[in-house]
């Protein structure tokens, strides 16, 4: 089974990549999430290293039972051959209801069959108010006519 669009990436099948994921990390499955890793993808999340599908499912099980009312939007940075370069901003609110917006990038690599088998990502937290929140669509998919971080200014 495969995971189009698949490398080599041009400008429009990074973008579909891009918001392929984007979108399957706003439905905050960790199950169906996992599946667009290859089975043995190698993972740096901010300060933990880990590989393999069953280790991102925990991660992600631990990340959203911790980052509430999560909602992200990605935007492609970079592309190149199996590579793709992203940046991103999310916003959430821990258990004590202070909001956050975490700003990152990532480094996608991906196998041949269109899996992502290597993923690096910096992250940092900014805490804001909740006056300050910029996405407000309900929790789930990003809709199509919401701006994205260029248009917000991010």
């Amino acid at each position: 089974m495969t995971r189009p669009p698949l490398p080599p990436f041009a400008a429009e099948t990074a973008a579909q990549k891009v918001r392929a994921a984007e979108d399957a990390w706003n439905r905050r499955d960790p199950e169906t999430v996992a599946l667009a890793y290859s089975p043995d993808s190698r993972w740096r999340n901010r300060d933990e290293f880990f590989a393999g599908r069953e280790a991102i499912v925990a991660f992600l099980t631990r990340k959203w039972a911790k980052e509430l009312d999560y909602r992200l939007i990605k935007e492609p940075w970079a592309f190149g051959g199996d590579r793709i370069a992203v940046r991103f901003a999310y916003e959430w609110h821990d258990a004590s209801g202070q909001w956050w917006r975490s700003y990152g990038n990532e480094n996608w690599e991906f196998a041949a069959d269109g899996t992502m088998a290597v993923r690096h990502a910096s992250i940092n937290d900014l805490a804001i108010a909740e006056a300050e929140r910029l996405y407000h669509w309900p929790l789930g998919p990003r809709p199509a006519d919401h701006p994205g971080l260029s248009d917000l200014g991010l």
